[in-house]
């Protein structure tokens, strides 16, 4: 089958519709769920200092007005569900959660930023072709959409997985079972299993390969319509109990539950829209149908979606490009589908030192950050300097000149004893932030195998 042939391939617009509504309804759900918890003012108004993304340090929380963002982000998300406006509300669902995910790096998880990936790919799909208020405003749905816009978010949720796991082939995950082992020993106040069975390691063992093995397979399950029965009871058992013993990692196994829907056959995605919809019947008769939906400029459309896939299969190894272990100095670890393969603490302070006076103290980090922002701080490199260079200008603009910050920093990683981590020789003002090499961050001695 040539290129041709498979672009010119079609596929029943239900498909696209389901999933426009179980994602729509779950980001709303999501929001809802962050404002309820009072995470918009915890996270994003009270902290006088927010740590920032390289290039993007313009996208800041707008004090009060923040609750606007996430408003927007609410009721685009609700829209995007229903099929209204579509185009509209799907651009600013992406572009207000993607504001949302910039303001701070702090926050940073594997689904935020899936979400804003699934969200602009669905700008370029006409995911409200069918089943949508669009429908019944402009009297006209389509029954029939080109089947690559389905297949560009199943190759989506396929490279989520298969780069989680191809991650999980590692000595620490595999051999030592870390850091699951921390994670589930820490569960011994559950009943019946936390006080033995999660206290054994071949039991840490066990999980740890199957994790590895699911995230590899689960998306080959789903695509061969022989096992995919199978690959979905896999995937609901194991993000519910992701969600039970983990319930840190938030919405991440909801979202990719919902998410795997997409992999269902177009006759069973019409059959649950059409219980789903018995109610609507009489008003979408009114409707006259058309049968294919014609994109405009196809080729334009086809050429981003290239792009885009070329980058998501590509940018997750560029820590290839950085000496050192990974998992220590995290240079290329974040947007490369590295899924809970770490369990890092630190201690890190900072002395000033006036450079004319050559005097010296300590700074209380609690001073300028959040209990939740020292802690995320603390071990991460890029977080480090950028504080460094901030708590600098500070003292810098405020009876100091000149000044000089050391970091005294001790991490440890996935259960090693602690160990120094930043240089303390280095005047962490003279380094430059970037996607340079991070020299000032001490070598790993262990070496940890794998992807």
């Amino acid at each position: 089958m040539n290129i041709s042939n498979y672009l010119n391939k079609k596929q029943d617009s239900s498909s696209l519709a389901i999933f426009r509504l179980g994602f729509g309804f779950l980001m709303l759900f999501s929001v809802i769920r962050i404002w309820y918890k009072g995470w918009i003012k915890e996270l994003y108004i009270d902290p006088s200092f927010h740590f920032s993304y390289y290039g993007f340090e313009w996208i800041k929380p707008i004090g009060d007005y923040t609750y606007l963002i996430f408003l927007i982000c609410g009721i685009s998300s609700f829209c995007v569900a229903i099929g209204y406006k579509y185009r509209i509300s799907i651009i600013l669902l992406f572009l207000s959660f993607t504001y949302a995910e910039l303001m701070d790096k702090t926050t940073y998880l594997n689904h935020y930023y899936l979400v804003s990936l699934i969200s602009f790919l669905m700008i370029f799909f006409p995911a409200n072709a069918s089943f949508s208020l669009d429908n019944l405003i402009n009297k006209k749905s389509y029954r029939i959409i080109p089947k690559w816009n389905v297949d560009a978010l199943k190759l989506m949720i396929c490279i989520v997985y298969f780069y989680a796991g191809i991650a999980k082939i590692n000595t620490d995950w595999l051999m030592d079972a870390q850091p699951l082992k921390i994670w589930l020993t820490s569960k011994y106040d559950l009943p019946i299993i936390g006080n033995k069975f999660f206290q054994m390691d071949l039991v840490h063992i066990f999980f740890s390969w199957a994790g590895m093995f699911y995230d590899v397979f689960i998306s080959f399950i789903l695509l061969y319509r022989r096992t995919r029965p199978f690959g979905f009871f896999l995937v609901i058992t194991f993000h519910i109990m992701t969600a039970i013993f983990f319930p840190a990692i938030g919405m991440f196994p909801y979202i990719m539950i919902t998410s795997s829907i997409i992999f269902l056959e177009p006759e069973t995605h019409k059959k649950l829209l059409n219980k789903c919809f018995t109610l609507f019947k009489k008003f979408f008769k009114k409707i006259s149908i058309v049968e294919v939906y014609n994109y405009k400029r196809p080729k334009i459309t086809q050429i981003v979606l290239i792009f885009f896939f070329i980058i998501q299969l590509v940018f997750p190894f560029r820590y290839f490009l950085y000496p050192g272990e990974l998992f220590w100095n995290e240079q290329g670890y974040r947007f490369s589908w590295r899924v809970m393969l770490i369990e890092k603490k630190g201690f890190t302070e900072f002395k000033i030192v006036d450079r004319e006076t050559s005097n010296s103290f300590y700074v209380l980090n609690e001073n300028f950050l959040t209990e939740f922002q020292v802690r995320q701080m603390s071990f991460q490199p890029d977080f480090i300097l950028e504080f460094a260079h901030y708590i600098g200008d500070y003292y810098n603009n405020n009876g100091y000149s000149d000044v000089e910050v050391y970091a005294e920093s001790y991490v440890t990683l996935n259960g090693r004893t602690s160990k120094l981590f930043v240089d303390p020789n280095v005047d962490l003002m003279k380094e430059k932030r970037g996607f340079s090499n991070k020299k000032w961050i001490t070598r790993l001695e262990d070496e940890i195998k794998g992807f």
